[in-house]
């Protein structure tokens, strides 16, 4: 079998997915139709276009830019983001992960040019030639995207939803929805109210629900059990199968609440500034790897090549879906991972909620059955001056975790999406106490990148070795093998405890 992702627009490949509907392509191509001036997501329910009337395009602010609107019918902007974002570690790719977050929303053009490295003629090339769009056509996507969120399932007034989605005026937001969509706002709400499909409870101070669309399948287990297993009371609180923790954001703070559905994550969000939203969105997304493509990461991993290319079955058997564990911020990761070397799960949890006790910022209103009120994570200047006064543990740890929390406040090192894995791994092992495996457990989980094996971790070992996998011959898993490393992780676990993942559920 081949792997769904699809690197290049071929059209042949493309006009097979269109006439099949499948959905596992939602998101990695848009269908532009000329007869109906319309653009589609590749499953899209109506009737499949004639090949000569039909064009692919990589994004929906191609699309756009060519002067389609979007398919009433189907949604396309709401389909899970492509895969190849992270798959993908070009300027491109790096560049839509930094727009996804709302850079150019806070900064502008020349913010997203200067924190890739490039200029904006150079980066505007670039993007122009390998997405369709520039990166202000691409932003402008984006702030349709949240504000035909906020249109469909919320009771805020438009003037709100303007300002919140990015719109720098009521009548950008107005002319953008018409252009996008081909209705206007008000239009756009009662259509959505006729059909039925706001799920959403009514927007109260900053507060509403939505509904995060992945491509199935999905191991709940597995996400379940990592969220669990990693709370910090009174920042986090894992509960009747529902994960809430509070989060730093752009223009404050937010506390979301993540519930896993049969098709899709309820997310509960209650925001100090509805600005965040769209950014917010995407880091949860990111944390939950709802954006990754299952089968064609499952078929690359359930075979592997065999001697004189034959194709021969994999001794381990994997639980279909699995994801790789994003962050929500980069320098909480580091900090968080370098206070828990060494030590174990829980310890690392008690070590990490004294911190947060002591040095969190308080944030109104307190965890849903918690007795303690909500905190944020300490910024990394607050750890490098108060840090070594809190923390516990042998004294070279300690300065360790001071010192990586000074290069963060100084700018020595920096921890974002823009960067590639290979510098940022450099960047990483600088640092006193931080040797490979954290280095690769940070860039992984920071970039979301695809093809890193955890093989140092002991726990990854020891599920090789119950698999009867030999971690020295792994290329037949590129390029997933940060999959391969959660199956690993997974399997050990469920033989050390019965709390463990062992099912898929």
């Amino acid at each position: 079998m081949e792997c769904v992702t699809i690197t290049a627009l071929d059209f042949e490949r493309c006009y097979r997915a269109v006439s099949t509907r499948d959905s596992r392509f939602d998101g990695q191509f848009f269908t532009a139709v000329r007869t109906t001036g319309i653009y589609c997501r590749p499953s899209c329910p109506a009737i499949t276009p004639k090949p000569a009337n039909v064009s692919f395009l990589p994004t929906a602010a191609a699309a756009q830019q060519a002067g389609y609107r979007a398919c009433r019918r189907c949604l396309p902007d709401a389909a899970p983001g492509s895969p190849l974002w992270n798959t993908r570690a070009d300027l491109a790719a790096r560049a839509m992960r930094l727009i996804g977050d709302g850079v150019i929303e806070r900064g502008g053009v020349p913010a997203l040019a200067a924190t890739l490295g490039y200029s904006q003629r150079q980066l505007t090339r670039v993007l122009t030639t390998e997405l369709g769009a520039g990166p202000l056509a691409l932003a402008r996507a984006h702030r349709a995207h949240t504000a035909r969120l906020l249109i469909q399932t919320t009771e805020m007034p438009m003037s709100d939803i303007a300002f919140a989605a990015g719109f720098a005026s009521i009548r950008q937001f107005n002319d953008t929805v018409r252009e996008v969509f081909a209705v206007s706002p008000t239009v756009m709400r009662t259509e959505a109210r006729q059909r039925a499909r706001r799920d959403a409870a009514p927007t109260t101070n900053g507060a509403l629900t939505l509904r995060l669309p992945f491509r199935e399948p999905l191991d709940r287990a597995w996400l379940e059990w990592f969220l669990a297993a990693h709370v910090t009371p009174g920042m986090e609180l894992w509960e009747d199968r529902v994960y809430t923790r509070a989060l730093r954001t752009p223009h404050g703070h937010a506390i979301a609440r993540l519930s896993i559905q049969s098709d899709h994550v309820r997310a509960e969000l209650a925001l100090h500034d509805m600005r965040d939203l769209a950014p917010t969105v995407g880091r949860l997304r990111h944390l939950l790897d709802l954006d990754a493509d299952p089968i064609g990461i499952d078929e690359v991993l359930g075979v592997r090549a065999g001697d004189g290319g034959e194709r021969e079955p994999r001794r381990p058997t994997f639980t279909p879906g699995i994801r790789v564990p994003g962050c929500l911020d980069g320098p909480e990761l580091l900090l968080r991972t370098m206070i828990g070397q060494q030590i174990s799960v829980s310890a690392a949890a008690t070590h990490t909620a004294r911190l947060v006790e002591t040095l969190g910022e308080p944030i109104a209103g307190p965890l849903p059955s918690a007795h303690s009120p909500a905190r944020l994570f300490p910024t990394p200047t607050v750890i490098a001056e108060h840090g070594a006064e809190v923390l516990t543990g042998p004294a070279r740890r300690i300065r360790a975790i001071v010192g990586a929390a000074a290069a963060l406040t100084s700018g020595e090192l920096e921890l974002h999406q823009g960067r590639t894995a290979a510098e940022l791994r450099r960047d990483l092992l600088t640092l006193d106490g931080v040797g490979p495996w954290t280095a690769d457990y940070v860039t992984m989980r920071l970039l979301a990148d695809p093809d890193i094996l955890l093989d140092t971790d002991l726990v990854v070992r020891q599920g090789a070795t119950l698999l009867g996998l030999d971690l020295t011959d792994t290329a037949g898993y590129g390029p997933w093998r940060s999959y391969l490393s959660m199956h690993l992780w997974k399997a050990a676990l469920a033989e050390r405890t019965p709390r463990s993942p062992k099912q898929n559920g």
